[in-house]
This record gives structure tokens, sequence and C-alpha cells, in this order.
């Protein structure tokens, strides 16, 4: 039989994607998550036995989520030790706001300048449905669409180099983020700075969102500080 005769059938006869990629995006996604809430808490050493009995997956796919983590900086591969969630000190944190403010603030100059209209739109949605869930009281699903809308802002301002840094940074600070939301005050203010966020934006006020973003991270530091 000739093979490569065999594959000339129409797209909608092959086989669906691979589910070996479901399976390690789910996983990546649940430990991020057991990271983020702290369930899996800095400093802890990642026993690939008990999280793949916890979890009902193999050793194999495990590591590679594992490995995954560690080159988005959320783990470290330390020797001797194994995988072990990242310990970030406070000076790193600080440091790691200050640069990640400096580039919001110049994401929202640009976004002000050159974004659609369906663009901001579409971020109005995020803090919507963000809102939402901070009425719902639902912390993760509130942080995630957060985030977002951080991710989207930077989009939006059209300067991949700035998006690539941003996200790398962004990605290593998400357990200390999402700690600056606990205790109501702290949600509350989070929340209003975001409305004054969006507000901005939609009036394409540059100087007015560079200044928010700016005071939003500045904040953010004040409210994780003595968690850390």
């Amino acid at each position: 039989m000739d093979e490569s005769r065999s594959l000339e059938r129409p797209e909608s006869a092959l086989p669906g994607p691979i589910r070996r990629t479901a399976l390690h995006d789910t996983l990546v996604n649940r430990l991020r998550d057991m990271i983020i809430e702290g369930h899996l808490s800095p400093g802890t050493r990642l026993n690939e036995g008990q999280l793949g009995q916890m979890l009902g997956v193999s050793r194999t796919p495990l590591r590679e989520a594992i490995k995954y983590l560690a080159s988005e900086g959320l783990v470290e591969l330390v020797p001797s030790r194994g995988a072990v969630v990242k310990r970030f000190g406070a000076k790193d944190v600080q440091d790691m706001l200050l640069v990640l403010g400096t580039l919001e603030e110049l994401a929202a100059k640009l976004a002000c300048a050159i974004a659609s209209e369906e663009g901001i739109a579409e971020i109005r949605g995020l803090h919507d449905r963000m809102v939402q869930h901070y009425k719902a009281g639902d912390r993760l699903e509130y942080y995630k669409l957060n985030q977002n809308i951080h991710t989207a802002i930077v989009a939006l301002s059209g300067n991949a180099p700035l998006a690539e840094i941003h996200a790398m940074l962004q990605t290593r600070l998400k357990r200390i983020r999402f700690i600056g939301h606990e205790g109501p005050e702290k949600w509350a203010a989070a929340v209003a700075e975001h409305e004054e966020m969006i507000e901005a934006l939609e009036a394409r006020d540059q100087q007015r969102l560079a200044a928010v973003l700016g005071r939003h991270l500045t904040n953010a530091w004040e409210r994780v500080r003595g968690a850390i």
C-alpha cells in the first residue's frame, strides 16, 4: 500500500489534535494555579511521585510540565533537590514591579495613540467580567482576568519586544500579584484603580492612563511588601 496516498483524504477525515498536547497544557495550568494560590508555596520541592498520584498522571508529562514552568521562571531546577517553587526576595519583587510599571506606562501611551475601537471594547469586556468575579468573591478567576487586561493593554501598543519582556516579568510575578488582593480593602482598591484605567483608555488619555498604571504598580508593591 502506498503510504503517501493513504493521507490524501479530506482534512475533516484526518485525526484531531494529539491528546498529549492537551494534557500538557492542562497540567501546566493546574500546577501554575497551585503555585499562584499558594498550594505549592515558594521553596516547596515538587515531588513528581506525589504530584503524579494527586493529579492522576504519569511522571513523563508531569516532568515536561514542570520544565515548562521552569522556563517561565515560576519553578527552579536545583541540583540535588530537583524542581523547587521559585522564591523571590523583596528586592527582586520591587525591582520587577518597577520595570513592569515602566513598561506599562509606555504601553499605555502607545495604545491610546494606535488602538482600534474594537480592541478597547474587548478590554472593557474583560474588565466587566473581572468585576463580576470580584462581586462573586472568586479571587482566582478575577486575578486571571486582571492579568489578561494588563496583557491586552500592552498588546494594543503594537510593540512586540515590549510585549515579550512584559510577559516574562508578569509570569514571574503571578503569585506575588495574587497575594496583593488579599483582604477586602486591598482588593477593593485594586478594582477601583482598574476602573480608572479603563476610563482613561476609553478616553484615549495617554497621560492619565500612564499615570494610573504607574500608580497601580507602585501600589501593588505596597500591597505585597509585608507578605514577602
